[in-house]
Order: structure tokens, then sequence, then C-alpha cells
């Protein structure tokens, strides 16, 4: 019966130990998963501004009319685009064009075709006897259209004012 005891002892302490072994183990191996866990976690990434559309109302200037006392310019508003051939410095200006203005509805580079407003231009010595005219917009040339005077065909590029 001595014998009994003692090995029902030493089993139990076995199985105390074991249980212990394996409850450290566990929480080794859990304290050990939290640090792999936020090691590898990582931050959410910056999330870029969603570009939006480009607001193309107010005053385009010409960048490229070769001189410093005369120049195109346009006027946008909320549905409206007149361009203005300028000149004395802007103490001069003649109607070119006036038509509609479709305002850019997605980010990035825009096109849209006016159409003009061709009573105002008849009254006008300078407008475009065009019904329709194509407009561009690009960051690099800001908004863009074709005139053509006396036979020659420019690209007006512009920056806004």
């Amino acid at each position: 019966m001595y014998r009994k005891t003692i090995a029902t002892a030493v089993a139990g302490l076995l199985i105390l130990g074991l249980g212990a072994c394996g409850n450290a183990s566990d929480v080794k191996t859990a304290d050990a998963g939290s640090a792999s866990q936020s090691q590898t976690t990582k931050k959410p990434a910056e999330k870029k501004p969603v570009e939006q559309p480009a607001d193309l109302t107010g005053t385009w200037k010409q960048t490229n009319s070769g001189s410093t006392d005369s120049w195109m310019e346009a006027e946008i508003t909320a549905d409206t685009i007149t361009v203005q051939w300028v000149s004395d410095n802007g103490d001069t200006k003649s109607l070119y064009w006036k038509g509609s203005y479709n305002a850019p509805d997605k980010a990035g580079d825009w096109k849209w075709t006016s159409q003009g407003d061709t009573a105002a231009m008849q009254a006008s010595l300078l407008g475009s006897q065009d019904a329709t005219k194509d407009f561009t917009y690009t960051k690099a040339d800001g908004v863009s259209w074709e005139t053509t005077a006396m036979g020659t065909t420019t690209v007006v590029k512009t920056a806004k004012q």
C-alpha cells in the first residue's frame, strides 16, 4: 500500500508538472504570437485624398501670345465661357467667343464642346463664326482652344489668373 501511495503521489506530481509545462509553453507561444502579430501588423496605409475635378471658373490668360500688349483671355462662370481678344495692355477687349460651359465631372484632363451664342458673336467684328468650339483643360496647358484668324490657326494656351 505504501508503494501505491508513493506511485499515486509521483503520478500526481508528474501530471501537475507536465500540466504546468504545457501551460507555460502555451503562455510563451501566446506571447510570441502576440509579439509577432504586433510586429507584422501594419499601420493602415495613409489614404491619398481623392482627386477632385478641376474648378475652371475664373479668368484664364493666354500664355503663348508672343506679345506683351495683346492676348486672348477666357472667363468661365458656372455655365458660360466668354473669350475676348485683349489689346492695348488690357484697355481694349473684343468678343471672340461666348458659349456654353460644361464643368468637369471627373479629375484629370477635360474636354467639352461649347455651343456658341451666335447672335452675340455676330455683333462683334472679331467674333467667331462657328456654332460650336472644342475646349480642353490640362494641367500643363490650362484651358486651351484653336483660334483661326486671317487663315492662320493657333492653339491658344492659358493659365488661371
